[in-house]
């Protein structure tokens, strides 16, 4: 059975330098109905506008990944990086002991589109990791691993028992994914729409599933689609 989450029940905020969508309780917004799933803790659907950013602050104990979907961010850490994320690249932060950073649009005139993400990590008091990997150029009609706890298949290490996929999916083009039992599936349309074992979903929709189960994604138009495989 699917536990759907519906783009326009996600909760809102709009700073006028951000606008953003709360798949889970975040900052301001509570649902106790939407406080995670399983490891998967946060994904926030941001715009950032032009010169928009936020500003140093810390974080400890959480694995951070952004994927951007259009515009560039611009990234400084406590750990001395520092460079300008573009459209499909993924950037990975394990804030382990403790980190600082900050993320600015560096456009005066586009602005960056971008999810965060964030999973619980499977231990506290991890080193504190960077990586990031380009999937602008993945292949279309299949699952591409981005992260995983072993990094297997070239995909970004992370410390916990979570696999997350990339589906591009061009207009017509399916994707499918075994669910193992005990297992457990978060899937998130980041772009255009689809259907989802024959339940249609638009882009910022969400779907909760468990294993065992066939995943089957079919694209209604061009589409990006996230996947996680959770403990």
């Amino acid at each position: 059975m699917l536990n759907l989450r519906r783009a326009n029940e996600r909760g809102h905020a709009d700073y006028g330098w951000l606008n953003t969508r709360y798949t889970f309780s975040f900052a301001d917004y509570y649902d106790p109905r939407w406080m995670g799933f399983r490891s998967l803790r946060v994904i926030n659907d941001d715009v950032v506008a032009p010169g928009g950013g936020f500003g140093t602050h810390p974080h400890r104990d959480m694995e951070i990944l952004t994927y951007v979907l259009s515009g560039e961010m611009e990234h400084k850490d406590s750990m001395g990086n520092g460079r300008k994320i573009g459209a499909g690249e993924v950037q990975y932060m394990a804030a382990g002991t403790g980190i600082q950073h900050s993320e600015f649009n560096p456009s005066d005139s586009a602005p960056v589109h971008l999810l965060q993400i964030w999973i619980e990590p499977n231990h506290k008091g991890a080193k504190p990791r960077y990586a990031e990997k380009s999937f602008a150029r993945a292949a279309t009609g299949t699952l591409t691993l981005v992260a995983s706890r072993s990094g297997r298949e070239g995909s970004i290490a992370i410390n916990q028992d979570a696999d997350f996929f990339l589906a591009k999916l061009a207009n017509g083009e399916s994707v499918s994914h075994g669910q193992r039992s005990g297992r457990h599936a978060w899937v998130h349309v980041a772009a255009g729409r689809v259907e989802l074992n024959g339940q249609r979903l638009e882009a910022g929709d969400a779907a909760a599933l468990s294993g065992p189960v066939d995943l089957k994604l079919k694209a209604i138009e061009s589409s990006e689609v996230l996947v996680f495989d959770l403990d």
